[in-house]
């Protein structure tokens, strides 16, 4: 969301970066991270973000695949860690109008100069920074936010985000820029915001939804909107309780007494999709699950894999395979075209 803001403490994922569980009100979470290994099917099952790295499935992903990928996410005790993210607003002192990517970047430009953080790069611009464990990116809304390391203490947390705020606020003071600590832009509109084990696992999962209330209500600052009360403590989390109501929320069956793994994929199963990302594109999965797709109702991904491998083995085309059935078992007919090629 462009004008809103949060402080979270999230799981923290292999990568050492901190992940919030879902966008929305402020959480305080501790949950098993997801490892990045599925079962040993010739092919890799991992949590990432779109990738152009090709993935090749020699059998079809089932629900067992998807169950055994939350599984081994489980960790010993003495290797759970916390990470926070801390997310704020970024204005002109003078005006209080919200800080334009010039500024932005010359802040980040700063960062990295005076305070030794790698620059994150998209085409010439700077989008972001990192700094072995930790990173730093933008929001669409321009606001700050830091993706703390995975440390042991919220002793450790809390003077992670102080070295954080330190020095935002040396470079901030410089440049007639201050930080916000608010959940929701309380003046500006949107259309002036500038946009760029499994006993374990449940224990887990139960906290960290059961705080999440806790949360909200501790963290509820966002009364203001346009310039005047909204009538609300907390603007955000009620914003929150009419989006995508189909990924947020509370999950009443985690504290369901047969409630594992197993329960958890089924929920997950039949979230709807937004899209496919492939070659480069956004294919369009609006109306569809992801269950859908393991029974074959929707996009036959693992079928368009062995195609493409059947080609680079043999060198024959799909069409070149209906060219010659066309000749041969068709007569010269194409109706059977429509079976053969039936979703």
């Amino acid at each position: 969301m462009a004008v809103a803001s949060r402080l979270a403490v999230a799981r923290v994922s292999s990568d050492g970066a901190a992940r919030r569980e879902r966008p929305g009100v402020a959480v305080v979470a501790v949950s098993a991270s997801a490892g990045r290994r599925g079962r040993g099917r010739g092919g890799a099952v991992a949590a990432s973000p779109p990738t152009e790295d090709a993935v090749q499935m020699t059998e079809p992903l089932t629900k067992e695949d998807l169950i055994a990928y939350l599984v081994s996410g489980c960790k010993p005790k003495e290797n759970w860690r916390i990470g926070t993210e801390h997310e704020k607003f970024g204005f002109e002192v003078e005006t209080l109008r919200p800080i334009k990517y010039d500024q932005i970047r010359d802040i980040l430009n700063g960062l990295a100069e005076r305070f030794d953080w790698d620059k994150i790069m998209e085409e010439d611009n700077v989008i972001g920074l990192k700094q072995g464990k930790q990173s730093i990116s933008l929001e669409p809304g321009g606001q700050f936010e830091l993706s703390g390391a995975p440390l042991e203490t919220l002793h450790q947390t809390c003077a992670e985000v102080n070295s954080h705020l330190y020095q935002v606020k040396a470079l901030g003071e410089e440049m007639g820029i201050g930080f916000l600590g608010i959940g929701f832009q309380p003046k500006w509109a949107l259309s002036d915001i500038p946009v760029m084990p499994k006993q374990d696992m449940i224990r887990k999962f139960r906290a960290g939804l059961a705080l999440q209330p806790i949360a909200t209500a501790i963290f509820a600052n966002s009364p203001f909107k346009e310039g005047k009360p909204n009538g609300y403590l907390s603007l955000r989390s009620h914003i929150w309780t009419d989006t995508d109501n189909n990924r947020s929320g509370m999950l009443p069956f985690v504290f369901d007494e047969s409630f594992g793994f197993e329960q958890y994929v089924d929920y997950a199963l039949d979230v709807p999709m937004y899209f496919v990302y492939r070659n480069k594109k956004y294919i369009d999965c609006t109306g569809m699950s992801f269950r859908d797709g393991l029974e074959r109702r929707g996009y036959k991904e693992v079928g368009f894999l062995r195609e493409v491998d059947a080609v680079v083995s043999t060198g024959v085309t799909p069409a070149e395979k209906l060219l010659n059935l066309y000749e041969t078992k068709w007569q010269h007919g194409v109706d059977p075209v429509f079976e053969e090629l039936l979703y």
